[in-house]
């Protein structure tokens, strides 16, 4: 007898308040990292009714940025451009406090260590075509389509925040049906509802769904369930670095080790390490050697190699899950210079990540999504 479920992920624009602080703390990295590759950032951005404030730790011995500038730039790209809606790139204060790293993390970074203790997953699957769980990746897609209309002018009504939500059926654990579409954007006050759901649908929901092989007929579609969006955006709530982990990662899928990736240059692991066990677990289900796989790393603060590697290939595993985690110490370096050099992380390439989700996205400089260990990993299985 087949066994079914239901599974549902959320994702958000890039006017979400949350991923707007998101986006703000990875320009000051990629602003960083531009002029010195080997800077220290951990930035942590709060955006409300008029007001960013960035506080962190920043190390770096060539590089001065504006800070003021590059987070007016970052919110007139997204899109908040208009002081009536309480934020906006020209009007709102932008306030800073920024210090030194410490000198007692910096020891043990310096010398290839790890920039803090913590344990981090990467997980990927064969519900798509870029091995990431349907649920998630149809919600990224969905938010992504609703900002390239808004910034197309095709709907000029809806305004940068916005959330979409997919629940997906499964059969035996693998996607069957969509049951639920769920668009919430924030739109201009003269604009109706029934305006507004036939918009998404044309223009968002059907581009978007038609590209999927699942079936696709008869789900039920939600869209701005209360019947209205209008105040919106850091006015109407406060934004915070990291407060999307879920949307940056798997939908919750996959397990998480609770570590943010936005605002933090590569020594971090919350991030590169994160980047590293995605590669992993991309690459044996891109061999062929698993159906599913998750892949946990954790270290320990100043220590190079990880304390601990694991594979979890929940028995759909070509071989067994600790020679699996076997050749996978043999061919990766998890330390963190290893991750860095072997990912090119040193470079400004993490504003795009921080709106869309960083994984499944097979666009330059997400490097983590290569398939360049398939073959040797073939090979040594």
């Amino acid at each position: 007898m087949s066994e079914k479920h239901l599974f549902t992920s959320e994702s958000v624009t890039e006017g979400h308040p949350d991923k707007v602080a998101d986006q703000i703390s990875d320009a000051i990295v990629d602003a960083i990292l531009e002029k010195d590759p080997m800077g220290r950032v951990a930035c942590e951005t709060l955006v409300t009714t008029g007001l960013a404030f960035i506080a962190g730790e920043i190390h770096t011995e060539t590089a001065y940025v504006d800070i003021p500038s590059i987070v007016r730039g970052v919110v007139h790209e997204i899109g908040y451009n208009d002081p009536h809606l309480g934020f906006a790139s020209e009007t709102s204060a932008v306030i800073t406090s920024i210090d030194e790293q410490s000198s007692d993390i910096a020891m043990g970074v310096d010398t290839g260590g790890a920039g803090d203790q913590g344990m981090m997953f990467g997980y990927a699957c064969t519900q798509t075509d870029v091995l990431m769980p349907m649920p998630i990746h149809m919600a990224h897609l969905l938010v992504r389509k609703m900002s390239e209309v808004r910034k197309a002018g095709e709907l000029d009504w809806i305004k940068p925040d916005g959330k979409s939500q997919v629940t997906i059926e499964y059969v035996d654990n693998v996607p069957h049906r969509i049951d639920t579409v769920l668009l919430s954007t924030q739109h201009s006050a003269e604009v109706s509802h029934d305006e507004i759901e036939a918009g998404l649908l044309e223009h968002v929901i059907k581009p978007v769904v038609s590209g999927f092989d699942v079936d696709s007929s008869g789900y039920r579609t939600l869209v701005n369930p209360t019947g209205r969006f209008v105040l919106g955006g850091p006015q109407a709530d406060t934004g915070l670095t990291g407060r999307k982990i879920i949307v940056d990662t798997y939908g919750g899928f996959g397990s998480h080790g609770g570590g943010a990736f936005s605002g933090k240059d590569p020594t971090k692991v919350d991030r590169s390490a994160s980047y590293a066990a995605r590669h992993v677990a991309k690459n044996i289900v891109g061999a062929e050697l698993a159906g599913e796989c998750e892949v946990q790393l954790a270290y320990a603060i100043g220590v190079a190699e990880p304390v601990s590697v694991m594979v979890d290939t929940f028995g759909t595993g070509k071989i067994g899950d600790e020679r699996l985690t076997a050749i996978v110490r043999e061919l990766f370096d998890l330390t963190p210079k290893g991750i860095i050099e072997r990912l090119d992380l040193r470079k400004p390439i993490y504003r795009r990540t921080a709106a869309f989700g960083h994984f499944g996205r097979e666009e330059e400089g997400f490097t983590w999504e290569k398939l360049d260990y398939v073959d040797k990993l073939k090979a040594k299985a």
